[in-house]
């Protein structure tokens, strides 16, 4: 299960809004003990080049600063949100191919600009498949 406490959350949605009708993605840093809590959203570049409309892409140098920026503040890594303009908050063959096992992955769907819904996925350690995580925000 994770939980993202609300000033996390309401980042991450004005976040998906401002980058719209490109995707964002971002970092999501809190506690893990058993279930998952985000305290905090940390808004990370897009790298794709190309139609960042239908992907995204994080550099491995800041999803390693984010990383280091948790510790240095007491908290973890919990996972990577990024958002699906105009579908559904499914978790793709892309996204599952440059996914790491160990990190929650949260999708936000926004229709027209506007927050639609989200989901939360958790890859199996080979990157074949991911199971939904239950999500509380």
């Amino acid at each position: 299960m994770i939980r993202i406490e609300p000033d996390a959350w309401a980042a991450m949605v004005a976040h998906a809004r401002d980058t719209y009708p490109d995707e964002c993605c971002g970092a999501m840093l809190g506690a893990v003990d058993g279930d998952k809590t985000v305290r905090e959203a940390m808004r990370l570049e897009n790298a794709h080049v190309g139609a960042q409309r239908e992907r995204y892409e994080l550099r491995p140098q800041d999803l390693l600063a984010a990383d280091r920026e948790a510790r240095g503040r007491g908290m973890d890594l919990v996972g990577i949100y990024h958002s699906h303009p105009d579908c559904d908050a499914y978790f793709s063959d892309t996204d599952l191919k440059n996914s790491c096992p160990w990190y929650s992955f949260v999708v936000l769907s926004i229709r027209k600009g506007e927050f639609d819904h989200a989901n939360s996925w958790l890859p199996n350690a080979d990157q074949t498949a991911a199971d939904r995580e239950e999500l509380t925000y």
